[in-house]
């Protein structure tokens, strides 16, 4: 008994790791949105950090239009990161879990 105790905690320092790897890995997957027209355009990372942003300067003009466009796009890139992130660490996660009976984390 005492030695599957032992183990399975072994496997979750494991997947814990293999977790920690994950998000540092994330922090070089890169993720592009844009405004349908093309005027305004986000690059963040898989761990929603925003690494770049370009703006037309015909949306410099328009205060409005701009905070419309920053918000649209934002958030879709957001949405974006976000599901490669979830993937990324269930995945990673779900490799790492020791098989414990009756507990079924991942169906």
């Amino acid at each position: 008994m005492f030695g599957d105790l032992m183990g399975m905690m072994g496997k979750l320092q494991e997947t814990q790791a293999k977790i920690e790897e994950t998000k540092k890995r994330l922090d070089t997957v890169l993720v592009d949105d844009q405004s349908n027209d093309g005027l305004l355009q986000v690059t963040m990372t898989a761990n929603r950090t925003i690494r770049s942003l370009s703006i037309s300067d015909e949306l410099m003009e328009d205060k409005e239009q701009l905070e419309d466009y920053l918000v649209m796009v934002l958030n879709r890139a957001i949405e974006k990161a976000s599901a490669i992130n979830e993937a990324e660490l269930a995945a990673a996660a779900k490799d790492g879990m020791p098989n414990i009976p009756g507990l079924d984390l991942f169906k």
